[in-house]
């Protein structure tokens, strides 16, 4: 029932749609219609180059015919993960690469009808150790499943596998136990069973995507590449997980719907009198078709997507190496454009909708740290809020939803603090008023930071006067010390007298 499994990065990326694979005629055409997005997809092919090299780079293992072989299998079963993987820096790209092809082989197996169940329940919650074992490969999926190749030669993809350090070995190997111990669950389900409640619908979301945002944690922090606390960031990882997924599944409606597939969970669509998600969708093709109901039933799926953005935010903001930030932050801005997107858009009913490859090259650019990244989020936030209706029940949740983006924002990265002042700084724009309360903050700060330091030097002096004045107990020996001298010169000055007066008689 996992279609969607290992769906988290939107497929806007793969060469076959971006910028790269566009002919010159559809160029042409766009230069007409469409001057400005001409403009941004011209930038993108002139500054935006591919950054690795696989066969001469030394950390990608291409001497190894084992390796190239997964290269191949990378390329042949997601174009779009080929491009994000191959761009992390040195080993991690080869050791998220063998993470993919693990993750990938196991939906193999959970999406291939033609096994018996109770074989496919073993083959799921083994797989794990399939992975580990030498030569272990898998030659009886269905002939028209799409990956089976890799199945069959999936020896390799365990020889590599064994190669690599142990925690990124048993990062990958616990995350394949989880997920195929899930997918189990899921699998027995028949086709055409739906999600029930919005726990569940959560739950599978988990399975198939939060334990990969986990895993890739995992194998972050043992790569050296991130700090070793990201591990350690599970809800964080989660929710970037099921934030992406949850928007590949409100986007993918009418083709899951087509195959008998339903992931909108029923607490969201019951309500509304629809038997399955496949009433929503008319059987005319046609926009004006769709009932007004389903739109709130879509309206619900965005809020509850929206729900993981701030963390998702959050999560983005904790990574510190451009490689990795660059591997999650795009995706996630395409999520929210996807979102923005399919939200109020009827066209979901009855096509599979896609942002445009212009938008999705300007998002490429400008993905490339948490500010901007948090801008776009805000933006696209801005304009669903904009097209809310009121009497959509879902408007006040979508309106928090929305704020809450807003605030983060704010938060985090205050609009009254202008990056890149005139000395390359930080400047504070004061007819804002709260720029006004900063500046009268920070001198009030200063002002108290230097009177505590002249009390300091005001206390250390007096500590040094009292040092120099005379204590009691001098004064007492001084007192002493003068009635003995006096003492002294009057006995002598009362001898010198006797000894004259005595002498003097004679």
């Amino acid at each position: 029932m996992s279609r969607h499994s290992l769906r988290t990065f939107p497929p806007s990326l793969s060469p076959s749609s971006s910028p790269r694979a566009m002919g010159l005629a559809t160029y042409l055409l766009l230069l007409l219609t469409h001057p400005n997005e001409f403009r941004t997809l011209v930038q993108y092919k002139i500054y935006y180059e591919p950054s690795r090299d696989l066969p001469g780079d030394p950390t990608s293992g291409w001497e190894r015919e084992s390796m190239r072989t997964c290269w191949k299998h990378l390329d042949l079963t997601s174009r779009s993960f080929a491009a994000v993987i191959k761009e992390l820096e040195g080993d991690l790209a080869r050791t998220i690469c063998l993470f993919y092809l693990v993750l990938r082989g196991l939906d193999t197996i959970e999406d291939d009808m033609t096994l018996d169940p109770q074989r496919k329940q073993t083959l799921l919650r083994s797989f794990h150790v399939h992975s580990a074992t030498p030569g272990w490969n898998f030659i009886d999926s269905g002939p028209n499943e799409k990956d089976r190749l890799l199945l069959v030669e999936y020896a390799d993809v365990v020889t590599e596998l064994l190669l690599l350090p142990p925690d990124a070995r048993a990062a990958i190997l616990t995350i394949a136990d989880k997920m195929g111990a899930g997918m189990a669950d899921f699998a027995l389900r028949p086709l055409g069973a739906t999600v029930d409640t919005q726990e569940e619908y959560d739950l599978y979301c988990h399975y198939v995507a939060g334990l990969v945002g986990e895993g890739l944690s995992l194998l972050f922090a043992a790569s050296g590449k991130e700090a070793p606390s990201i591990a350690r960031e599970l809800v964080l990882s989660n929710s970037l997980g099921l934030f992406l997924q949850k928007t590949n599944i409100t986007r993918d409606l009418r083709e899951d719907a087509d195959e008998r597939r339903y992931f909108y969970p029923r607490a969201f669509w019951g309500p509304y009198g629809f038997t399955t998600p496949s009433d929503m969708c008319p059987a005319s093709n046609r926009e004006e078709d769709v009932p007004e109901q389903a739109m709130w039933v879509q309206s619900a799926m965005v809020v509850d997507a929206l729900r993981h953005a701030t963390d998702a935010l959050e999560y983005l903001r904790l990574l510190k190496n451009q490689s990795v930030f660059n591997f999650c932050a795009i995706p996630a801005t395409m999520a929210m454009a996807t979102l923005e997107l399919c939200f109020m858009n009827r066209g979901v009913f009855v096509r599979n909708v896609k942002i445009r490859k212009a938008a999705a090259a300007d998002l490429i650019m400008r993905s490339t740290n948490p500010r901007d990244v948090s801008l776009i989020f805000r933006d696209y936030a801005r304009k669903i809020h904009a097209r809310a209706l009121p009497h959509d029940p879902s408007y006040m949740r979508l309106s928090v939803a929305c704020g809450k983006l807003e605030q983060w924002h704010e938060h985090a990265y205050p609009s009254f603090v202008l990056i890149g002042g005139p000395n390359g700084g930080m400047q504070v724009k004061q007819s804002d008023p709260r720029g006004a309360v900063f500046v009268a903050s920070e001198k009030a700060d200063q002002e108290m930071t230097r009177r505590r330091q002249f009390e300091k030097i005001r206390e250390k002096m007096g500590e040094r006067a009292k040092g120099l004045a005379p204590s009691k107990e001098s004064e007492n020996e001084v007192l002493w010390y003068s009635a003995m001298i006096m003492l002294a010169f009057l006995l002598s000055a009362g001898g010198i007298v006797f000894a004259v007066m005595y002498y003097g008689r004679d």
